[in-house]
């Protein structure tokens, strides 16, 4: 007679268990709120919000992070979810702007900004510099080029935020670069041939 099988053995046309893998983890809201202040507080500013609205448009994006962190499907793509809340609420926050003031003005306008705390005093000429050059760029360009050059996103984490082709991205940030380096180039001639820092 032969021996019973054992529940416990698998049959060999069943596949064997996968081994699991480590999945990101969302962190708990008060890392987020840590870890990516300085982040939302740059992005903000970077995108034209005035520094008499700044804490209370970043609170707000703080508020949406918190009410929709369980809905975050790739925890690995936090940073470029929240740039996404930012530029949301950011854009909002321009239209309910423009709407009150019955004005016309982009919503994406960079100005000449005062330095934040975190900016040293020698920076202050370089800041101007960059804000300038930064103007000469039209809003998709522009755009691109600071996700990519200041919050170091990747080209698919930009196009992923922006709603973009890869290709789109990739070919917007070239002609993007391409326009910031004459800007500079201009500048600098401007100046006498003598280049500055950036």
């Amino acid at each position: 007679m032969a021996a019973p099988v054992s529940a416990a053995r698998k049959s060999p046309l069943q596949p064997a268990p996968a081994a699991s893998e480590p999945t990101p983890r969302v962190p708990p809201f008060s890392a987020i709120y840590r870890d990516y202040f300085d982040f939302v507080w740059s992005s903000a500013r970077r995108q034209g919000v005035g520094l008499g609205v700044i804490d209370d448009l970043v609170q707000e994006v703080f508020i949406v992070i918190h009410a929709r962190i369980g809905t975050l499907e790739h925890p690995e793509s936090l940073r470029s979810w929240i740039y996404g809340i930012v530029r949301r609420t950011v854009s909002t926050h321009h239209r309910s702007r423009r709407a009150r003031a019955g004005a016309t003005t982009p919503p994406f306008e960079v100005r000449a900004w005062q330095p934040t705390p975190l900016d040293a005093a020698e920076h202050r000429d370089e800041v101007r510099l960059l804000s300038t050059l930064l103007e000469t760029l039209d809003s998709p360009k522009r755009e691109v080029f600071v996700l990519a050059e200041l919050e170091e996103l990747t080209a698919p984490e930009i196009a992923g935020v922006l709603g973009i082709p890869l290709n789109t991205a990739y070919s917007r940030l070239r002609a993007a670069r391409q326009a910031f380096d004459q800007a500079l180039a201009r500048h600098n001639a401007q100046r006498g041939g003598r280049p500055c820092r950036t």
